[in-house]
């Protein structure tokens, strides 16, 4: 099993997406660490597409707790080194005929 908090790439990257993996972040270290593992291996003029449950969406996924998102919540938490470029909410029909709302944000590295 893998841990996007441990995550250590060995490559540099244009583009960076994730999809549902960052709300099982919960704990601000886990969430920081992330976001500099991100931000180490994102190149200067790259992109970065996050989709979490937005705040309208479940409290938890398959049992575990999760972190929800809003636009500026996420924007927040990403500023200091991305900036946003837009943000959609989706309505996720499950195979189980449930629906989840997620947002999407994309964001541009900002030079340092």
């Amino acid at each position: 099993m893998a841990d996007a908090a441990a995550f250590n790439p060995t490559e540099q990257y244009d583009f960076w997406h994730d999809r549902a993996a960052f709300h099982f972040l919960t704990q601000d270290q886990e969430i920081n660490n992330y976001i500099d593992t991100i931000r180490e291996h994102l190149n200067p003029a790259g992109v970065l597409v996050i989709g979490t449950f937005s705040e309208q969406g479940p409290k938890k996924c398959s049992g575990i707790e999760i972190k929800q998102y809003s636009e500026i919540t996420m924007t927040e938490r990403l500023q200091k080194f991305f900036k946003k470029v837009r943000c959609i909410t989706v309505d996720h029909k499950t195979p189980f005929d449930t629906i989840q709302n997620f947002i999407f944000c994309s964001f541009k590295k900002l030079s340092t």
